[in-house]
């Protein structure tokens, strides 16, 4: 017998913001790295200056990344029409990553030595993001990665503009329990970032008393749940944490509500689905369940208003605004701002000044870490209703610092090694 209702999951709380201090653990992307004597081409001695777009425009991923290219060309578009960048005009170089993590690496290796960009916005799976970390370490170049990931990594070369695992995954956790779960079955996409994400997991549900009934991982890509669907149904957990990506998510929900399973008898509570997303999910299919972010559409500020007005007027009436989407948005700004700190388009000169930059993003005021490259964010638990939009159900209330590697947490002690 469940001890909570879907009502009760959504109702707003007054969950504590969680406020964590890096302090550095586990197996760092720079602790590996050799410092790197490339040589860069990227040349500031025009009246324009070059970066880079990469997204999957093709492939699984396409679902998801064809409208964070387009938030990117959003942010550059504003930033050109009020003067550019240090007076120059920003150009972008879009290349198509393809749902393929060789070809974000090979791709990021020709924005980098042959289009000589000043930095590159983009990717999405972490395994996009592995691929392309040695490309941006070895060429001494930067990359705004703008997605929510599974934590565990910094590096020098990166800007992660999207949700580490203290400000996504640990607060969905966190909300769970309160609302009385203690039991969860897991399913995620075949790849590093599923994987990692449920290993945290599994260590938060056994320091919490929460029992994992079942854990199940399929390709990306793939459009067969009936097995897994069955065994979801079969282990009647309390909930289901969803780390599918892409397309998949499509089948999974379809089949999830074939089934008879609803949000009401064992919620959902995915981290890589927004409002992009439902539309090509079928909100009838998905309406109740449950999403982990840091941004929603329906955030109620000047600043999304009229970053809300201005996709839709570029873009369509019908286009939701989604978290990758703003996190994507965000971090040009960021890059900018940075630049003009430094005075600099150098990759060296905006690693020394990036620490404290700050920008009043839609999301809220988010500001830069300068000891991991990460952003303090601020987490919302949404529920997905028959608008098709996503609703904040509980925030942190202010901005959570970034702690990539869990150190604050007693539990995640073993998770570095």
């Amino acid at each position: 017998m469940r001890t909570f209702s879907k009502r009760a999951l959504a109702a707003p709380t007054a969950l504590a913001a969680i406020g964590l201090v890096l302090t550095g653990c586990g197996s760092k992307a720079s602790d590996t790295a050799t410092e790197s004597t490339a040589a860069s081409c990227v040349d500031t001695s025009g009246d324009t200056i070059k970066v880079g777009s990469l997204n999957s425009l093709s492939g699984t991923m396409a679902i998801s990344e064809v409208t964070v290219r387009d938030s990117i060309a959003l942010a550059v578009d504003e930033i050109n029409s009020a003067g550019g960048v240090l007076g120059k005009k920003i150009q972008i170089v879009a290349e198509d990553g393809a749902s393929e993590p060789t070809v974000f690496a090979e791709k990021a290796e020709k924005l980098i030595s042959s289009d000589c960009v000043a930095a590159v916005f983009g990717g999405w799976t972490s395994s996009s993001r592995k691929a392309m970390l040695p490309v941006f370490e070895d060429n001494n170049s930067l990359l705004y990665y703008p997605v929510q990931y599974e934590g565990l990594e910094d590096s020098k070369n990166i800007f992660y503009t999207g949700a580490t695992t203290n400000q996504q995954i640990v607060p969905a956790l966190d909300y769970l329990k309160e609302k009385g779960v203690t039991s969860l079955y897991l399913v995620g996409s075949d790849y590093v970032f599923p994987q990692t994400a449920n290993r945290i997991i599994k260590a938060y549900a056994e320091a919490n008393g929460i029992e994992i009934k079942g854990e199940d991982y399929t390709p990306l890509g793939s459009t067969d749940f009936s097995t897994i669907i069955n065994k979801v149904r079969s282990a009647d957990a309390d909930a289901v944490f969803n780390t599918l990506n892409g397309d998949s998510n499509v089948a999974f929900f379809r089949e999830y509500k074939n089934v008879g399973l609803t949000a009401q008898d064992m919620p959902v509570v995915s981290v890589s689905i927004a409002e992009e997303e439902v539309g090509g999910i079928g909100v009838q299919n998905i309406e109740g369940q449950l999403t982990a972010w840091d941004y929603y559409q329906t955030i109620d500020s000047p600043e999304n208003k009229t970053f809300v007005d201005a996709y839709k007027a570029r873009y369509g009436a019908a286009k939701p605004t989604s978290d990758p989407m703003e996190a994507a948005y965000t971090s040009v700004y960021l890059w900018k701002n940075t630049v003009e700190k430094a005075n600099s388009f150098a990759t060296a000169d905006i690693q020394a000044n990036a620490d404290g930059v700050a920008f009043d993003a839609p999301e809220g005021k988010v500001t830069i870490d300068g000891s991991n490259h990460h952003i303090s964010k601020t987490a919302r638990i949404g529920e997905i209703r028959g608008d098709g939009l996503i609703y904040t159900v509980w925030d942190s209330g202010t901005p959570i610092e970034p702690d990539p590697y869990l150190t604050s947490y007693p539990w995640a002690e073993s998770l570095g090694s």
